[in-house]
């Protein structure tokens, strides 16, 4: 079953970053601090860690 939550992508992060940087867990964590429920995923198609909340962006 496919899952079909609407969820607004905050920022972009390439898979590629320097070893031990972890630029993606970063700007999550501030967005937290800040009142949104953000989280990390990584999309294998494009190599790339989205900053991601459910639901529409404000």
């Amino acid at each position: 079953m496919a899952d079909t939550t609407l969820r607004t992508v905050l920022e972009r992060f390439t898979a590629g970053g320097p070893r031990g940087s972890w630029p993606a867990d970063e700007y999550a964590a501030q967005q937290r601090d800040q009142g949104q429920d953000a989280r990390v995923v990584m999309d294998l198609r494009t190599d790339q860690f989205f900053v991601v909340i459910d639901g529409p962006g404000h």
